[in-house]
């Protein structure tokens, strides 16, 4: 069963709010180009547009209105983690990276053999439009490369599997 609790989001790490699962879906959001969305909120219009996107840490940088905002959000599964410690620690060991999306690979950045750290670019997938740099979310010794430039990849697929 999901839980229903609220995403905690932050901006610029001066301002937090909750919103609920159901209030984020029900947002008045839509595309206006590449990377870019208009949004409808309380009667105001705001052209937004994605700069950036770390998925592994839920990281986002967005434009809005011209002004740039970097936004963090957590749900309750992020927070319990943490709160139960198991974030704290040295280097964590990766098994593999999967497609956190649907999309289109544009490069292939490392070669088996080679050793990664955390934060390491992997590979550029594009996804709607938008290039997304896929980072290693720890350490290891790339094994295999299971998709090669220019090929469609399904969400949740193996892109690269680590020794």
């Amino acid at each position: 069963m999901v839980k229903k609790d609220p995403f905690q989001v932050s901006v610029d790490d001066q301002f937090q709010f909750e919103i609920e699962p159901d209030a984020a879906q029900q947002l008045d959001i839509v595309p206006d180009g590449e990377q870019a969305f208009h949004l409808l909120e309380n009667g105001r219009a705001f052209h937004i547009k994605l700069l950036e996107a770390d998925y592994a840490n839920r990281r986002y940088t967005f434009q809005v209105d011209g002004i740039k905002h970097t936004v963090r959000i957590s749900d309750y599964y992020e927070r319990l983690v943490k709160k139960l410690g198991l974030t704290v620690g040295g280097t964590q060991k990766i098994n593999s990276i999967k497609a956190p999306m649907p999309g289109l690979v544009l490069s292939v950045l490392v070669q088996p053999g080679q050793t990664v750290q955390k934060d390491d670019p992997l590979l550029i997938l594009e996804a709607m439009k938008m290039e997304n740099v896929i980072k290693a979310d720890g350490e290891g010794v790339v094994k295999t490369i299971a998709v090669e430039k220019s090929q469609s990849v399904d969400k949740a697929q193996l892109l690269i599997e680590f020794e």
